[in-house]
């Protein structure tokens, strides 16, 4: 090939679907994506021997051979190009810990790496030299492919002793004892008996999926230097139900030390049909079940994944209704507008710490903000059992109404009436950690009347609330007392109206603002209610 006929992608592409961590180089070549194999070496001189194997194997055609698209040889662009595999390789999947592989699925992808490997060991290569995961390809129909073949001319061959990098050592852990001995002195393809070594190794990483060559506490390199200095090591093995004690007797003599007692190929495929009857299926029905299964792992991987989700929506959403009303909330995740809306009738409540700063002098700022989350964490689980809506804190002004966003009716007044009877019934238990002997005692005060409600603000958006009704409450809760609670006219008549709570006048007082006003002291429930609210103010 000349170097204008392809043409380099901009970047590595990874392959589709497996999730994985290795990577392929590729380049378009005649309008489709190549595997591109680059090469180190400065100038390639392809003798007689060169060419015979190059032409070989353009022609050669299995369904589990990889097809050899061409070779460049003009410098700096030395390479060889296959065909791309859009399931990426053995080894992506392999790693890929969201894709199952049931055993009959390892029989089938071992079986495909046997017949493609008995192809090549027929032909004028006689042998592949570099079989490893990541040169076993997967098409988009999930058969396996025996890739990067041959081209011995377009790679530097080194031996042990000139290895340096770590990467390099973890490519020689397919090799075979003999071939890693022979130093520069091995075939130039390898060996017939060095690619059924490498296929035992295969077979141990299909097996377990723990990676090639696992062995506890040595590296790569550790492992080979050990195999070229004479000593035995192979990978760790153990029984397993999934695993057939026959096919591990196989995988254990393809990786014999002494080669000649290695199978070929053709042994192999026979020994993988008589003990799997999976194995004689044919290659289209393997691969519809192949396509199954992937299925299912993708369904059970999307369902595993959607329950995650939905927890996780479940928190946020948890969250967001904490901060502002479910109503509201829903709207804004549906991108809709929230209008502001007017409520003829609704009850506001503010309270107040009596007294705040002088016990915010006397403990530290720590203390301080313990102390308000502890008090304001106690309101708001009495809150949490009546009809009302948390609006704000501010310091240590607390703010709740009734009658909005949903609307009550004119259960409103008697919601924060009762509510307002918990707070005070809960105060007279309640010590504070930093001063246990301090008494802590709320100002109270109620009104009810109209009010506008609307969301303001896109960054860290809040409910408010606007009208006079709302400064009546306030005025209410700075105007009144320690441990009582302050209420207007109209929240009287609100409470009259429903019944089933104890009132008594406090006279006209002069509210700045507001000129006089008559106002009134909210004591107790009445006799038949006093049960009922006993048993809401418990812990």
């Amino acid at each position: 090939l000349s170097r204008s006929t392809f043409s380099l992608r901009d970047r590595d592409c990874s392959s589709e679907g497996t999730g994985v961590l290795n990577y392929t180089q590729t380049a378009e070549y005649n309008g489709q994506t190549v595997a591109l194999k680059s090469s180190q070496l400065s100038g390639v001189q392809l003798n007689m021997t060169d060419l015979v194997e190059l032409k070989a194997m353009r022609e050669f055609l299995h369904a589990n051979v990889n097809p050899f698209i061409g070779a460049c040889i003009d410098p700096p662009n030395i390479c060889c190009l296959f065909q791309y595999g859009t399931k990426g390789s053995l080894q992506d999947v392999l790693e890929n810990d969201d894709i199952k592989l049931e055993w009959t699925f390892k029989v089938t992808i071992l079986k495909d790496i046997a017949l493609g490997m008995k192809y090549l060991h027929s032909s004028v290569l006689k042998s592949h030299g570099r079989l490893k995961s990541s040169n076993c390809i997967i098409d988009n129909r999930w058969t396996v492919k025996v890739t990067d073949y041959g081209v011995s001319a377009f790679f530097r061959q080194e031996g042990v002793t000139n290895i340096k990098t770590m990467e390099d050592f973890k490519d020689l852990l397919w090799t075979s004892p003999e071939i890693l001995r022979s130093d520069n002195n091995f075939p130039r393809n390898g060996t017939s008996a060095s690619d059924v070594y490498s296929y035992g190794i295969i077979m141990h990483e299909t097996f377990y999926r723990n990676g090639p060559f696992p062995v506890a506490g040595k590296t790569p390199r550790d492992i080979i230097k050990a195999i070229h200095g004479g000593n035995s090591c192979k990978p760790e093995t153990y029984q397993s139900e999934v695993i057939k004690p026959e096919m591990l007797d196989l995988m254990e003599l393809c990786w014999a030390d002494d080669w000649r007692k290695r199978p070929d190929f053709a042994g192999i495929i026979k020994l993988i049909k008589e003990n799997n009857a999976e194995a004689s299926v044919s290659i289209i029905d393997s691969m519809i079940n192949m396509l199954e299964t992937y299925a299912n792992n993708l369904e059970d991987l999307v369902e595993e994944r959607t329950v995650s989700l939905n927890e996780e929506k479940e928190k946020t959403d948890r969250l967001l209704y904490r901060m502002l009303p479910k109503s509201v909330a829903d709207r804004l995740k549906r991108g809709e507008f929230v209008v502001p809306e007017a409520y003829e009738a609704v009850t506001v409540f503010f309270s107040d710490i009596v007294g705040f700063t002088t016990i915010a002098a006397q403990i530290t700022p720590l203390d301080v903000v313990d102390f308000l989350n502890e008090i304001y964490t106690l309101f708001d689980d009495i809150i949490s059992k009546y009809d009302v809506y948390k609006v704000e804190t501010i310091g240590d002004s607390y703010m709740v109404v009734s009658g909005l966003p949903e609307r009550n009716g004119n259960a409103h007044s008697g919601e924060i009436a009762n509510m307002s009877l918990a707070i005070l019934g809960q105060l007279k238990q309640f010590k504070l950690k930093a001063i246990p002997e301090q008494k802590v005692m709320v100002r109270i005060g109620l009104h009810t009347g109209p009010v506008c409600a609307g969301v303001v603000g896109l960054i860290m958006p809040r409910y408010c609330l606007f009208g006079d009704t709302v400064n009546t409450a306030s005025r209410m809760e700075s105007n009144g007392e320690g441990g009582k609670i302050h209420i207007t006219a109209m929240t009287r008549n609100a409470l009259l109206n429903l019944g089933g709570h104890e009132i008594t006048d406090r006279g006209n007082v002069f509210i700045k603002g507001k000129g006089h006003m008559d106002t009134y002291w909210l004591v107790n429930k009445t006799e038949t209610s006093l049960q009922s609210l006993q048993s809401e103010t418990k812990v």
